[in-house]
């Protein structure tokens, strides 16, 4: 994207949070170029200056900010999965975040209308799980470098597993309205967790809990 002036950035950005909140109430194909130009007081001038391609560039602004909002919905927690109390915070988190959504998911209706094949929408989806496994993964090296995981687990495929596990969760939300998958999938997944754990003669064996 070419480089805009602070004023141009911030009318470029009351274009993307209009359309995003429209779209959140009302879904993408309610959505028209009119609902946004009328709810962000914009003119068509103005709307295709900033997105030049029109509705599907729009639209794929709009599936970045939403994927960049399921991450920031999940912080300070996701960024501090540094106990088993701080992993538990985290998972109840998730499940409210995804309770108070509801049925309509911002993110799967853009990406629905904007076709999964599309490498724009490629591109959203797999940085938005590049991003969110790699938090999980921290998280992992982090309690196994503090002597609570065993350090033979794979850091990488156990997050990828679990967020595996809340996608199909989300998936058979929207169909169900209910989070009862998601609970179960990510509950299952910090039980494989735990399962991990280091036993006391192990820690002391390994000197990260012998005495000072």
């Amino acid at each position: 994207m070419r480089s805009l002036t602070s004023k141009g950035a911030a009318t470029r950005q009351r274009i993307l949070e209009g359309a995003a909140a429209h779209i959140r109430e009302h879904g993408v194909p309610a959505t028209t170029l009119d609902d946004v130009l009328a709810r962000t007081a914009t003119s068509k001038s103005q709307l295709f200056h900033y997105f030049p391609g029109g509705r599907e560039e729009l639209l794929l602004a709009v599936a970045r900010l939403e994927a960049d909002r399921v991450l920031e919905d999940q912080q300070p927690q996701l960024g501090d999965l540094t106990s088993w109390p701080a992993w538990q915070l985290w998972r109840d988190t998730v499940v409210d975040r995804y309770r108070r959504q509801g049925r309509l998911c911002p993110l799967n209706s853009v990406m629905s209308q904007l076709g999964d094949t599309t490498p724009g929408a490629q591109a959203v989806v797999t940085e938005l799980t590049r991003r969110w496994q790699a938090e999980i993964a921290t998280g992992v090296r982090h309690m196994q470098d503090i002597g609570e995981i065993d350090p033979g687990l794979d850091p990488d495929r156990t997050a990828a597993a679990l967020l595996a596990g809340i996608q199909g969760g989300v998936l058979l939300q929207l169909s169900t309205g209910r989070t009862t998958h998601l609970e179960a999938a990510l509950d299952l997944g910090l039980a494989h967790l735990r399962a991990h754990r280091l036993t006391p003669a192990v820690k002391d064996v390994s000197g990260l809990d012998s005495p000072i």
